[in-house]
């Protein structure tokens, strides 16, 4: 059941009743409270003693509406009645707690069967609405998984990230996608998976790269048999599966009979693949013996900033580690940050059987219950207090304090950067965020734009973004047309998805409430280019209708040495910084950082250009097909040019599929 109660639809505050006015209490104010403060805190209590009115006590979610219908907070409670009642007293609370009450101006609820289900549909809210005042994950990247497919008659070992779509054996989450690379390309030597995709396997007439040097057993041509195959891939998902012990012994059992048998190259092979699996877990440090799968969870907090170490351990090996440094008010208490971010970081991922936290949270075993449903497999929650379990978190717990010191150093340096970065470009304020363009492109074919963002915590990658030039109006090679088609996207975007944060020339602090939040507008612009490139960025953000966003163009220095850069301001004279002023570093790691974002999606883009085959477009032509193609006319060239006749006599492709072939190379 869903209810909602709005400012629009508060009774009198003589029509609550006498059991209302009784079990609710009147509305008491702090003294010393402003009286604007006082009036918004009333407001708030209103609107929330309206909702109480007609609440069930039953479990559900609840949800703070503020000013333009922005969700202000979402909560749970095991009886909504109850729960509700409490942000009905106008004094005791914590500032925040104030604040939102303060900015109350509608309420809505949704009633659930369980406490659990509660608990889920908040967490649920939270990572989709994102309020203001509820504890927030500020990077959900997904992790990555090995995956050993099961839809194939040969198996292939991959990287994956996301949803679990394709059939087969997921194993992980590993902490980056650098130590998943490195395990992969030490387990292919180990076991000889292959890796390619499947089409790239089908069209294979013989061994690639890989199998030459010993990193694939070539199953696409026959050089293992399906059976040889699929014992190198039990072995494998048996590895990953904890039983290492096992398989090193089974290998070396195998090793010493080929030895006994004189079959040296055999015996040399398998101890090449012992080699390697001695190197897996070589890298894994701190291996526990007693663990053999949870996630460690340890919080720091330092001025007012809080750090989440997590560890993940997965067949009693360490898979590696992440650090979150979530958005949460200050009043919080570390128990209170974490008990809120467990529930949100696995939102959408499962939960191992153990998760071990450093501090007690509040409803741990409801926790473990939400987490346990949504896994499919029992979950517990606890914070360990002695033993290995206890070292694992003590380890986890340091290594927070050493992230989060670390950041506030970063941060503290980076935020004189950009202070220096302001007052040297005369901005009324420090930037919090900066947005800088580049292009590239050769003689005008695969061209990209690219976005890089900038702010006091670095660089912000998660908010860089990449354009494909693709306007008709754009002539291939025009630079200035580029510019103008990728920011003329960019704010036609932000337009559409919203005002500005703050204004530029706004010298006011941000709300407190929001003042760890990453700005969705530049507060300045950074264009590689000189007057040119400048002017065209100013006409396209004049014909937007914005015209407050500072623009600076960067021109390459004499004979293009750094340090020489030449600096375009609109309504100013080009200038130059001082040769050892910080400022001039910080802009050039910018536009280094720019230049490198937009070279590297050029490459990868003309890279997918030159491998791209034209029968990967026609509907219809599968793998199998296309390999038949390729093995009768050589290639898509000659493809293209057969005739009718000539397509249906090639072996394993009918009529329809000759004609499919034909026509889209003939419209073409």
């Amino acid at each position: 059941m869903t209810s909602r109660i709005t400012t629009s639809e508060l009774p009198p505050e003589e029509s609550f009743d006498d059991e209302v006015i009784e079990a609710v209490g009147d509305v008491e104010i702090e003294p010393d409270a402003p009286p604007a403060e006082e009036a918004s805190v009333r407001r708030g209590v209103d609107v929330i003693k309206a909702a109480w009115k007609t609440l069930p006590n039953a479990p559900g979610v609840y949800r703070m509406f503020g000013d333009g219908g922005d969700v202000l907070y979402v909560g749970k409670a095991k009886n909504l009645k109850k729960r509700v009642s409490s942000y009905t007293r106008g004094f005791g609370h914590s500032n925040r707690i104030s604040r939102m009450i303060a900015e109350t101006l509608a309420m809505e609820f949704v009633t659930t069967a369980t406490e659990t289900e509660a608990l889920l549909l908040e967490t649920n809210y939270i990572k989709q609405l994102r309020p203001r005042y509820n504890v927030l994950m500020r990077d959900d990247k997904s992790f990555p998984y090995i995956l050993i497919t099961g839809d194939h008659p040969s198996p292939q070992i991959v990287k994956h990230r996301g949803a679990r779509n394709r059939k087969g054996e997921y194993y992980g989450p590993f902490a980056s996608a650098g130590a998943v690379g490195r395990t992969i390309n030490t387990l292919q030597r180990a076991f000889l998976l292959r890796s390619c995709s499947d089409s790239y396997y089908e069209n294979r007439t013989r061994p690639c790269l890989l199998y030459q040097i010993k990193r694939c057993s070539g199953p696409c041509t026959g050089e293992v048999s399906h059976t040889d195959y699929a014992e190198l891939v039990r072995e494998a998902k048996g590895f990953l599966s904890g039983k290492s012990q096992a398989i090193k012994q089974l290998l070396q059992t195998q090793m010493q009979a080929a030895a006994e048998e004189m079959e040296f190259e055999t015996a040399a092979r398998l101890r090449d693949r012992l080699a390697s699996l001695s190197a897996i877990q070589s890298s894994q440090d701190i291996n526990p013996q007693s663990v053999e799968e949870a996630d460690v969870f340890a919080i720091d907090e330092q001025a007012g900033q809080f750090c989440i170490q997590i560890f993940f351990f997965r067949t009693y090996q360490n898979w590696g580690n992440r650090a979150y440094f979530p958005k949460a008010d200050k009043s919080l208490t570390p128990a209170e940050v974490l008990g809120a971010f467990i529930t949100q970081f696995y939102g959408d991922r499962p939960a191992p059987r153990l998760v071990l936290l450093s501090h007690q949270v509040e409803d741990e075993a409801l926790i473990g219950d939400a987490l346990g449903f949504q896994a499919g497999h029992k979950v517990e929650v606890c914070r360990p207090q002695r033993g290995e379990k206890k070292d694992l978190v003590e380890h986890a717990r340091k290594n927070a304090k050493e992230a989060l010191s670390r950041r506030l150093t970063e941060t503290a340096s980076q935020q004189k950067l950009l202070d220096s970065l302001g007052e040297a470009f005369g901005l009324p304020r420090s930037p919090r965020r900066i947005d800088v363009f580049d292009n590239s492109h050769i003689m005008g074919t695969n061209a990209v734009g690219a976005m890089i963002v900038a702010g006091v915590n670095g660089f912000m990658k998660t908010h860089y973004r990449t354009f494909n030039i693709k306007s008709d109006e754009t002539t291939p090679g025009d630079d200035y047309g580029m510019m103008r088609e990728v920011l003329k996207r960019r704010f036609a975007r932000l337009k559409k998805e919203g005002g500005r944060d703050i204004a530029p020339d706004d010298t006011s602090e941000a709300p407190p409430a929001e003042a760890d939040a990453f700005p969705s507008w530049p507060d300045l612009v950074l264009i590689d280019g000189g007057r040119g490139q400048l002017e065209a960025a100013r006409s396209v953000l004049a014909e937007l209708g914005v015209e407050d966003v500072p623009l600076v163009g960067i021109a390459k220095g004499v004979d293009r040495n750094a340090g020489r850069e030449q600096f375009f301001m609109l309504g100013k004279e080009p200038f130059r910084l001082p040769p050892r002023e910080p400022a001039l570093y910080f802009v050039q790691r910018l536009r280094d950082e720019a230049h490198r974002f937009a070279i590297g999606t050029h490459r990868a883009k003309r890279k997918r250009e030159l491998t791209k085959n034209p029968l990967d477009e026609i509907p219809g032509i599968g793998p199998t097909r296309k390999r038949a193609l390729l093995l009768h006319f050589g290639t898509a060239k000659a493809i293209s040019r057969a005739s009718m006749e000539d397509l249906i006599r090639t072996p394993g492709v009918n009529q329809s599929t000759a004609k499919l072939v034909y026509d889209f190379f003939q419209a073409g």
